[in-house]
């Protein structure tokens, strides 16, 4: 996938406010949404596959999920509907479904932004959004975490990520322990008139294993979707109750009880 394939005509003029400063907006505007995203439910549906080379799917994990809260406000996450893996060249390991819940719908925020190195490209048009376009790759990568290698496109009025392209990184290259992902590119749409929220993954490429203990040097060609839709603001159940009646959604105080 190019990095900008369909996408408009790359302005390298420099920006009028300077990129540093941009860069601080955006991570600021992205933490808001981080945590305006941990109040809503939403459902999640992913597939991977392994491609044969006539084209056609020959092995497939497919799970949907829903983003939910337990009677308490604690945010978990339900299987809906998982049918049997019959993935047969590749295994699901833990840095997949870790892609999947937490890397695809990439969001950098003012916390984690220091762990990047954040560079200015240019200013570019998505369908009709204009987009400031920065690169961004891990400083230091910590064992056990996950980081995004690639490109982000950032609306220029909003100041939230609208598209990112890369590779969720490390790999593990070590011969029969090979833990390989394909590059991917997810889209964001404002679905609640303020925030710009995961939509839609696509990732795709062949992925080259070289084999060893026991295990045979092969290609295989991996396709991941991931689907997100009915986000919905958790709303609460607390009931405001003013002389035995329920007045949650009152702006005011009922009449009170007749005299006797």
């Amino acid at each position: 996938m190019a990095l900008d394939s369909g996408f408009g005509r790359m302005d390298l003029n420099p920006p009028a406010t300077a990129p540093e400063e941009i860069i601080k907006q955006f991570a600021a505007k992205e933490s808001e949404f981080q945590q305006a995203l941990n109040h809503y439910t939403y459902r999640r549906i992913a597939k991977v596959q392994t491609i044969d080379d006539d084209n056609k799917v020959d092995g497939e994990y497919y799970e949907v999920d829903d983003v939910i809260f337990d009677p308490t406000g604690k945010r978990l996450e339900k299987v809906v509907f998982a049918p049997e893996n019959t993935l047969q060249r590749v295994m699901m390991s833990p840095s997949d479904l870790q892609d999947i819940q937490r890397g695809y719908p990439f969001v950098l925020t003012a916390e984690d932004i220091g762990q990047y190195d954040v560079k200015y490209v240019g200013r570019q048009k998505v369908d009709e959004i204009d987009c400031y376009v920065f690169d961004v790759s891990p400083k230091v990568i910590e064992k056990k975490k996950r980081y995004l290698l690639g490109r982000i496109w950032v609306d220029t009025t909003d100041l939230q990520i609208v598209v990112t392209n890369g590779r969720m990184v490390p790999d593990d290259t070590r011969k029969g322990s090979e833990d390989l992902h394909p590059p991917f590119m997810t889209w964001r749409q404002q679905v609640d008139g303020h925030y710009w929220f995961p939509v839609y993954t696509k990732g795709e490429g062949t992925l080259h294993f070289a084999g060893g203990n026991g295990y045979l040097a092969q290609d295989v060609h991996m396709r991941d979707t991931v689907k997100y839709s009915d986000y919905k603001r958790f709303g609460s159940t607390t009931k405001i109750i003013y002389d035995g009646q329920d007045i949650t959604d009152s702006d005011k105080k009922p009449d009170p009880k007749p005299k006797q």
